[in-house]
């Protein structure tokens, strides 16, 4: 088997776009077609289907996707330990999160000890977050409740605490405190499904026994304070999140304890990479 081609194929799979994948290998975009080409053509294979401008795997080419994640990312391991980097003066951390709340102070301590090592930070949902570690486009995430996964290794970092939210003019606001069958009948602003949010905070109410009188679904956390602020409906946060609104007012919960476990997560195989063992080690000193 031709090693250039799957690397080709590995990164056009990785990037989307046969230029990009180009572009980040540093050859011409003509002689990396070719290669993806011959490699389909030496095995009677099609590994990827055209969308636009961009390219997707098959269902074959995400099969081989999985497997060259591996093969590149011992690869990786090997280059750092050959090339020294066991200092991190050089090289590059991806990182993934569900809230750049919980993970700038890491980035920020990472880069004053190791200021030559590059920092990448991608966000989702949680459920966006875990996929990307565990497809190998990120090398170490902090998310919240994870479950159990032979192949991850997690350690604690924070508790997070849920709190609702309503514009200033809200009749909610004079009660300061709310109990969750405040929220009978109120329209909900609420992330789409796979936020850990939606899921805690969802379950709560229907242990409670309480009926929204509907739900507006918002992929994103600063639609949701816009929506909430134009009178939408009540948002749901982490309490560290809110930050300082004027318009917007947060409202703890007093009957119920809504606690969110957030956690430090990457692939049990990559636990010896340095720069995963210094966020890790990182993480746990701030967590403490």
């Amino acid at each position: 088997m031709n090693y250039s081609q799957l690397r080709a194929f590995h990164r056009v799979a990785k990037e989307g776009s046969f230029t990009r994948a180009a572009r980040a290998l540093r050859v011409s975009q003509p002689t990396l077609s070719a290669q993806v080409k011959e490699l389909e053509e030496a095995y009677g294979v099609r590994l990827f289907d055209r969308r636009g401008r961009g390219v997707v795997p098959t269902q074959l080419g995400h099969s081989l996707l999985a497997i060259t994640n591996r093969l590149f990312s011992m690869e990786e391991e090997a280059e750092a330990l050959l090339a020294g980097a066991r200092d991190l003066t050089r090289g590059h951390l991806s990182v993934g999160t569900d809230s750049p709340h919980h993970v700038m102070s890491i980035l920020a301590a990472i880069k004053q000890e190791h200021p030559g090592l590059r920092l990448s930070l991608s966000m989702g949902n949680a459920d966006t977050v875990l996929r990307d570690l565990l497809e190998y486009r990120t090398d170490v995430a902090v998310l919240a409740n994870v479950g159990e996964d032979p192949r991850l290794h997690s350690q604690p970092f924070r508790k997070e605490r849920l709190v609702v939210f309503v514009p200033r003019g809200h009749p909610l606001v004079e009660r300061r405190r709310i109990s969750l069958s405040n929220l009978n009948g109120q329209e909900l602003v609420l992330r789409e499904r796979g936020s850990v949010t939606r899921e805690i905070f969802e379950n709560a109410i229907e242990e409670s026994g309480v009926r929204p009188g509907g739900i507006l679904e918002i992929q994103s956390r600063e639609a949701c304070r816009e929506a909430v602020a134009a009178g939408l409906g009540i948002g749901v946060v982490f309490e560290s999140e809110f930050g300082s609104d004027p318009d917007l007012v947060p409202l703890p919960i007093r009957d119920k304890e809504l606690i969110v476990g957030e956690f430090v997560v990457c692939l049990k195989d990559r636990k010896r990479l340095a720069n995963i063992r210094a966020f890790l080690r990182i993480a746990e000193r701030l967590a403490s």
